[in-house]
């Protein structure tokens, strides 16, 4: 596994690291190193080396700086004179971060370098404005939004595409919807060419569903439909080559899918957020009385359910938490 530093003037490589996993949960072979201003050169390449020290394997390393030229960048590229498999990339920001664990999340054969080179264009990509236009022209291209969810217009009406019938690569429960957890954990590790938003409310919200195509990772299309019309993609042929990952807010839209015939075997539990009347089940799970009979309703229709926020994490166990979710809204009747 590529060992990966983040360096840089102040509390930046902190900043970074922090945020990155909170998305991504505490990574190993994974270091942050700040230059503190009343440090010199020395002292940041000492905790450099001593970070490389901690890790598994020296081989090979991606050092990501703030600045081209600056004190950690220098010490950095003094450091891959003696390591010809090593790299450093400047310019760090959180798009570039993400990247660089996905990569090697997804592609643990990768080197340093093949992971540098790769980080460098979502890199690019993370930086947008709000309104559109004060893009520079000649990047403006990065900032086009998926369409609706319809197979294309040359493909007629009952042709069957592939097998006819759409793969379902992951099916989640995520009251926050498309965010950084999904986008960077869930889609790299899953593959999906095409991201579904299954929801009545949300389907009416132009803003959120604007919102929702941004989000989505270069290369995968986003939607947002409603329930009635997820059932009317999942029987339309044109759509069997397919690979998507649905998204739903709630179990209670999950049971009513699986019910019209959308062929759901496992659920992936990511969070549902609180509501007034709820419990929390857990740290990131809060239900009310409907959310755990459907549960149990879900689970005698054989579904499994697999608990992760995010696929680096150790899976969950769906029935404590249901039967402390029932003990406390027992509680919560008295």
């Amino acid at each position: 596994m590529v060992g990966i530093v983040l360096a840089s003037h102040g509390g930046f490589a902190d900043g970074i690291a922090q945020s990155a996993q909170m998305l991504f949960g505490e990574q190993d072979n994974f270091a942050h190193v700040i230059l503190s201003p009343d440090e010199g050169p020395n002292d940041i390449r000492s905790k450099m080396e001593d970070a490389i020290a901690s890790f598994d394997d020296s081989n090979e390393v991606l050092l990501i700086v703030d600045l081209w030229g600056g004190t950690p960048f220098n010490q950095a590229n003094g450091l891959l004179e003696d390591h010809e498999n090593w790299a450093v990339v400047s310019g760090m920001n959180l798009p570039m971060v993400v990247e660089a664990l996905t990569q090697r999340m997804t592609n643990p054969d990768h080197t340093a370098k093949e992971i540098a080179t790769a980080i460098i264009e979502p890199a690019k990509d993370g930086i947008k404005t709000k309104p559109t236009d004060l893009m520079p022209k000649t990047e403006a291209s990065v900032q086009g939004g998926a369409g609706v969810a319809k197979p294309a217009k040359s493909i007629p009406e009952g042709t069957v595409v592939g097998d006819g019938h759409i793969k379902y690569v992951l099916a989640r429960i995520d009251s926050r919807l498309l965010h950084g957890q999904v986008a960077t954990g869930w889609i790299p590790a899953m593959h999906p060419d095409r991201v579904i938003v299954v929801s009545d409310s949300v389907a009416k919200d132009e803003m959120r569903k604007s919102m929702i195509r941004e989000a989505a990772p270069s290369g995968v299309k986003a939607h947002t439909v409603p329930i009635k019309k997820m059932i009317e993609i999942a029987n339309d042929p044109r759509f069997g080559n397919t690979h998507a990952l649905l998204l739903f807010e709630n179990p209670e839209d999950v049971l009513t899918v699986i019910k019209a015939g959308i062929d759901l075997k496992t659920i992936n539990v990511g969070s549902m957020s609180y509501k007034v009347g709820d419990i929390n089940a857990n740290n990131v799970l809060s239900m009310n009385q409907d959310d755990v009979d459907t549960f149990r309703e879900l689970e005698k229709m054989g579904v499994e359910f697999d608990v992760r926020k995010v696929p680096t994490d150790k899976g969950g166990n769906m029935d404590a938490i249901l039967n402390k979710a029932q003990s406390l809204l027992d509680e919560q009747k008295k």
